[in-house]
């Protein structure tokens, strides 16, 4: 694989020169952006995918929708539907993609909208009655048609953005340079125990400007797993013999949480749609089992399998340090903010 990416370098390189190109008509204006009159921030990463942007955007919601009316806008990918579509009691993960449907379930409080046109998923949720006071973008980084307010930009520990190259030789979408229009940036991922010197490190390695501020978070992993009625302590399954199932970008973590005792594990790919030879395949494999799963998953998996089986592991956004400071950022942002221009 890593020999057909150096084979793929000039590719790489044109698409790289594309994607510059089109980054500096946005910067000079020669391409329109779009603003708008309300706080917006935009969560991303400059990879393809297994950054964590999900537990970060529930991290936002949390730390604002007490004080203020939110909406969160999403691509909806790989949903079975199109246009611009605002979360009801209708909905399912099919509707409105897997990470949607988990935002809708998790924070009724909330306004869910899905939307490839974000422009117009913004107009739309603006002309609404129960108009949102902000609006948090989800893998936006690259959609240079909107003007958000506030950039956040998600980059993992194991796969940082200076390691790596532009696609198909690599995994980044833009050049390393587009970390410049980001306001902060997160190391994702992190081992817990990361000590103030490897986070120096990886800071001189980055080498942001001024302006931006950097932070370090590890995933946080729930001490329950949780199916439609019950609740069960990992430590009471982490011994027992069970299914683990992903369909997740990077699921190692996710397995070696649970898998004190050699587990059968699936793996799928990233947003799978199970199919029924899918769910009949799991089924045969579990047996009389506990199948656990990730959240996202779960959304997908809900009513396919027997929900006695059917279990699902919440995880969580957590600060290494400094948390005070980003949760100060955001709500000095917010509260100031009369607008994006």
């Amino acid at each position: 694989m890593n020999f057909l990416r150096k084979l793929l370098f000039p590719v790489a390189v044109l698409y790289g020169f594309i994607t510059s190109i089109r980054n500096f008509c946005y910067d000079k204006g020669i391409l329109k952006s779009h603003s708008f009159d309300l706080p917006i921030i935009a969560v991303g990463n400059l990879s393809v995918g297994g950054t964590g942007k999900t537990p970060q955007i529930e991290y936002l919601i949390r730390l604002l929708s007490d004080k203020y009316k939110i909406a969160t806008l999403s691509r909806g990918y790989k949903r079975k539907s199109e246009g611009y579509i605002l979360a009801d009691a209708t909905s399912t993960a099919q509707i409105l993609g897997d990470e949607p449907f988990q935002f809708y379930q998790k924070f009724p409080q909330i306004q869910v909208a899905v939307d490839a046109n974000r422009v117009n998923g913004i107009t739309q949720l603006l002309n609404q009655n129960t108009r949102p006071q902000i609006i948090l973008l989800d893998d936006a980084f690259q959609h240079r048609k909107v003007k958000a307010g506030f950039y956040i930009m998600l980059t993992a520990y194991d796969d940082l953005y200076c390691n790596d190259l532009i696609l198909p030789a690599g995994n980044l979408r833009e050049s390393r340079s587009g970390v410049s229009r980001a306001d902060v940036v997160i190391v994702t991922k992190c081992p817990s125990e990361l000590t103030s010197i490897q986070q120096n490190t990886i800071k001189s390695k980055l080498n942001l400007g001024k302006h931006q501020q950097l932070f370090f978070t590890t995933i946080a992993y729930d001490d329950n797993v949780y199916s439609e009625e019950s609740q069960l302590p990992v430590s009471e399954i982490i011994t027992i013999d069970k299914i683990l199932l992903a369909g997740i970008a990077k699921p190692d973590s996710f397995f070696a949480y649970l898998q004190a005792a050699p587990n059968a594990t699936m793996v799928f790919p990233d947003h799978h749609d199970f199919t029924q030879q899918d769910i009949e395949a799991i089924k045969n494999k579990a047996k009389n089992k506990l199948i656990i799963t990730t959240e996202k998953d779960f959304v997908r998996l809900k009513g396919k399998l027997p929900k006695e089986q059917l279990f699902y592991l919440p995880i969580k956004t957590a600060f290494l340090n400094d948390q005070a400071d980003f949760d100060k950022t955001i709500l000095n942002y917010v509260g100031t903010s009369t607008g994006n221009r």
